[in-house]
């Protein structure tokens, strides 16, 4: 590969220092795989982006590579694209926007170093955001705004900033300022440079030229856009005295974050989010592991499995392990140790990705995101490095909100339909218990639209027909206790509602909330957990 060769004419520390890896969170429809491709775009990944919801010519994003994705027009598993950009490796993580996903999305946020944040200006901060911001503000993950959509009728940029600041508990630093929206959308100001970027639509390439008007009094603004114009005076005006300005520390710390504004579908601001991206956003950062801390620069190879995605592929049945390079060289060959089973793997066939698109590496450093190969090995949160045995931070899983099983149309195909769930657990698509008294797989999820999707998936990927029934389970609570013979005991006189998940560990499913309080109260031994923390050791 030409980044192999790249990268192999520079030191580590020159190699980590390149890296920018960053994941796209939103809202459902805020433009966020919109904004994904332009990015492509300009990076040069690809030549010319399509609308991500233009069915009928079949033009769909580049990130969204599952064929349930393509006919509902959402992203619904995360994608690695890697680019190279003004001498920077980037590394774009484009997430599922859809609730139903969050759990994926909160996988992928353990994966990153920066965050981009895009937010539709006619509806604001949403729900979704909210929580996705939760869990950047919980990592202090440096945050990016990009207030897209402006060429639509949205609402004043000013309360747009006031509610992100007071719903999201972030300052806002604005970059760049609009002039107008909809139709009388001219352009924005660059609060840095004090110009004007004049606003042209329709344009779908990365060549794009955009005219800079070097007067915010320029004729073309106050002869073609004059009510425009003059809100937007008003409104300069006030954000140069009142809104603070940009201070690297702070946005690093997570406490502040860059604002941009713009249209993601007419290319417009997405230069300028790159330029934020390659100069402010931070190379990979020191990882806490037990008893230790991770260098990125660091001599020994280490990582961290955050995603499965089985079927990438469907011709080949292939399972691919996600893994953050954490610190150290990925060389083709490299023998690393496996921390859960404290065995040795041999890393051969590494591969990079381009959504859907891959190719095999020699080289990879600590930041970017590889695939491996993988036959069942390896599992989300699992740790592989060089040397020492590792265990760095959890990745967590929630306890699911619905409860169903499967029932086969074809009773014959019953050890398919069990393998096929199983892979889809290990991966992160849904969660699978199996109950202790084999009773059949029953399925977890946070959302309707993730069964939806397994669905769909088994018949298209594994052959399945299946239709999805109702369990009466109240939660999925994992049970530990530093008691191994109450632990047993319990597992012993309670098995009607114990299962493993796909992990193997128990976990307590109790038909009402009576029951699980009555359980609780019975058994102070033990401790039910909401999370599962997934660890090495």
């Amino acid at each position: 590969m030409e980044n192999a060769a790249l990268a192999a004419q520079f030191p580590i520390e020159q190699e980590v220092k390149r890296r920018r890896t960053f994941a796209i969170i939103s809202h459902p429809d805020a433009g966020k795989t919109t904004l994904t491709e332009k990015l492509l775009m300009y990076g040069g990944a690809i030549r010319t982006a399509g609308t991500v919801k233009a069915k009928k010519s079949q033009q769909f994003a580049t990130s969204d590579w599952m064929e349930v994705e393509k006919q509902r027009g959402i992203s619904v598993a995360s994608s690695v694209m890697q680019f190279e950009h003004e001498g920077c490796v980037i590394n774009l993580l484009d997430t599922p926007g859809h609730k139903d996903f969050s759990e994926d999305t909160y996988r992928v946020l353990t994966a990153v170093d920066a965050a981009l944040m895009v937010i539709d200006a006619a509806k604001g901060v949403e729900a979704q955001t909210i929580k996705l911001l939760e869990v950047c503000r919980q990592r202090k993950t440096p945050i990016i705004t990009f207030i897209n959509k402006m060429d639509r009728e949205v609402r004043e940029p000013l309360d747009v900033i006031d509610e992100i600041e007071q719903i999201l508990g972030i300052t806002c630093a604005p970059i760049t300022w609009p002039v107008g929206m909809g139709k009388e959308f001219a352009g924005v100001f660059d609060l840095r440079r004090h110009h004007m970027l004049k606003f042209t639509p329709g344009d779908n390439t990365a060549h794009q030229a955009v005219e800079v008007l070097e007067s915010v009094d320029d004729p073309y603004l106050t002869k073609n856009f004059p009510i425009a114009h003059a809100t937007f005076k008003e409104e300069l005006e006030i954000v140069q005295e009142a809104a603070d300005p940009f201070n690297q520390e702070a946005f690093l710390a997570g406490d502040l974050s860059p604002v941009f504004f713009g249209s993601a579908i007419n290319n417009f601001g997405v230069r300028d989010i790159l330029e934020a991206l390659t100069q402010w956003a931070p190379s990979p950062r020191p990882r806490e592991a037990k008893e230790t801390t991770v260098y990125p620069d660091g001599k020994q190879f280490s990582g961290i499995v955050f995603k499965i995605q089985a079927n990438m592929n469907p011709q080949h049945r292939d399972r691919i392990a996600f893994l953050r390079i954490c610190s150290g060289v990925y060389r083709q060959g490299l023998k690393v140790n496996h921390a859960r089973s404290a065995k040795p793997i041999r890393l051969d066939h590494a591969i990079t990705f381009m959504a859907q698109e891959r190719a095999h590496l020699t080289t990879a450093y600590a930041g970017d995101i590889i695939g491996i190969p993988n036959h069942g090995k390896l599992r989300i949160g699992d740790v592989l490095s060089e040397g020492e045995l590792l265990a760095m931070a959890g990745i967590p899983h929630f306890s699911p909100e619905i409860f169903k099983t499967a029932r086969l149309n074809d009773p014959l195909r019953s050890k398919q339909l069990n393998k096929a769930l199983k892979e889809l657990g290990e991966e992160g698509t849904i969660q699978v218990f199996e109950p202790l008294e084999k009773t059949g797989m029953i399925m977890g999820a946070v959302g309707q639209l993730q069964f939806e999707t397994v669905a769909h998936r088994l018949l298209t990927e594994y052959n399945i027909d299946a239709t999805f029934e109702s369990v009466p389970v109240h939660k999925a609570l994992w049970v530990s206790s530093e008691d191994i013979h109450q632990l047993k005991r319990f597992t012993q006189t309670s098995s009607v509602r114990l299962a493993y998940d796909a992990a193997g560990a128990l976990a307590f499913m109790p038909p009402t909330r009576a029951a699980l309080d009555i359980t609780i109260e019975r058994w102070p031994e033990l401790t039910f957990h909401t999370t599962r923390e997934i660890n090495a050791f």
